[in-house]
């Protein structure tokens, strides 16, 4: 399977909440959408001044929400 040339890397230290969603939509084989990040993001005070979230912050954030109960 190629890949387009066109595709820009996922930059997941710094990545906007709509790409956010497209990109864990691919993951879980579900649809993941920009509200339902931003909700979570903004629960876990994890969105930056110029509108994004470290990826990885932000599933570290939900795995301690789901392993406390909260």
């Amino acid at each position: 399977m190629s890949q387009s040339t066109d595709a820009k890397p996922l930059k997941t230290t710094a990545i906007s909440v709509a790409d956010a969603a497209t990109a864990l939509s691919s993951a879980f084989g579900r649809r993941v959408t920009e509200e339902q990040v931003r909700v979570v993001a903004e629960a876990g005070g994890l969105i930056r001044g110029d509108d994004t979230i470290n990826l990885l912050d932000y599933v570290a954030f939900l795995v301690g929400e789901v392993s406390h109960g909260d």
